[in-house]
């Protein structure tokens, strides 16, 4: 059974920095890839960021500020988000689907995560 689990989310400093952690369990990363979606209050869920094994994409949105990451080791999926803007403010979900090429097209994945709520404010 596969499943995703994140952590990390919390309070920040506009400015501030955050690594979010994407456990996944009943599958290898190997052959899956990783996208990172964030739903904000009365605002659609948007794709942000995807790591596969032979592409890694980011919106427009975070370029330059996230970077995504897999530890095969620990089979985890980080995103660390860096210059953080209270228009970050949202819950974060990682997802999972069988494939080597990554998307930021939400239903194209088979399994997501329960989200974890990353808040920027001073």
């Amino acid at each position: 059974q596969l499943q995703l689990v994140e952590s990390g989310g919390g309070l920040v400093q506009p400015g501030g920095s955050l690594r979010l952690s994407c456990a996944a369990s009943g599958f290898t990363l190997d052959t899956y890839a990783i996208g990172w979606f964030r739903q904000a209050p009365g605002k659609e869920r948007e794709g942000i960021s995807c790591i596969g094994n032979y592409n890694t994409f980011y919106a427009d949105s975070v370029k330059g500020r996230f970077t995504t990451s897999t530890d095969n080791a620990k089979n985890t999926v980080y995103l660390q988000m860096n210059t953080l803007k209270p228009e970050d403010t949202a819950i974060y979900y990682c997802a999972a689907r069988s494939a080597y090429f990554c998307t930021i097209d939400g239903p194209s994945y088979e399994s997501w995560g329960q989200g974890t709520q990353v808040t920027v404010s001073s």
